[in-house]
């Protein structure tokens, strides 16, 4: 069982590293596309490259699926989650907050944040991404700016994916909201009994399928 999880832990880690080298791939021949630039569209024609838009759907669906394949095969998998016996799990092991104190495994947006602090550094904040949301239990995941409060607000509404251009310290960037759901019971079960929820948002309880908050995907933008 143990030798399960550390396989399915090194395997993400594996895809983190994989995925950042991609991006940075596609990043050098991403194209700018802003439509605000008469001189870029003239030399459209004659570059190689793939939109902003194109590359954070790319991030997105690589974040999406090693979070989903770390919830689905491992979180739920273990015997306790956050304290609490889990009939279907199998392995020896507890998916906890307090994981670093315990012999516990981190849950699923732990195990996202250690991803995108990782990658930060191996791209050397190239670009950046992360978790938001309206009902956020971790202050670091509260929207941080004018244009993901509206984001956040926009694709609350719709169910669908906000994407547009900011500038932050004089960086312009392409930034995409995309909807987080609930894909497995341990993300509406630790959401719903959590302390900090129920603190904060006591009239919220989450659904399978529901939308928690986004990942936020911000591509640095260079204008020629």
């Amino acid at each position: 069982m143990l030798k399960t999880l550390r396989y399915w832990l090194q395997r993400i880690r594996l895809r983190v590293f994989a995925l950042y080298a991609l991006v940075l791939a596609l990043f050098i021949t991403a194209v700018a596309c802003s439509g605000s630039a008469p001189e870029a569209e003239a030399d459209a024609e004659a570059q190689v490259g793939i939109s902003p838009e194109l590359v954070t759907d790319y991030i997105h669906v690589a974040l999406a699926a090693d979070r989903t394949a770390y919830t689905k095969h491992v979180v739920n998998r273990s015997k306790t989650l956050e304290g609490k016996d889990n009939e279907k799990g199998v392995l020896g092991i507890e998916a906890t907050e307090g994981w670093q104190d315990t012999d516990g495994i981190p849950l699923p947006a732990q195990m996202f944040r250690l991803g995108y602090e990782i990658g930060n550094e191996l791209s050397e904040g190239a670009f950046t991404y992360g978790l938001i949301s309206p009902w956020y239990i971790n202050d670091n995941h509260a929207p941080k700016s004018d244009f993901e409060q509206e984001a956040m607000d926009a694709m609350i509404e719709s169910g669908e994916p906000f994407k547009g251009y900011q500038e932050v310290g004089g960086q312009k960037y392409f930034s995409a909201l995309y909807p987080d759901k609930a894909v497995a019971e341990a993300c509406v079960t630790c959401h719903n009994t959590h302390p900090v929820h129920l603190e904060r948002y006591p009239d919220k309880e989450f659904e399978m399928g529901e939308v928690m908050g986004g990942v936020i995907i911000n591509i640095p933008i260079e204008e020629s």
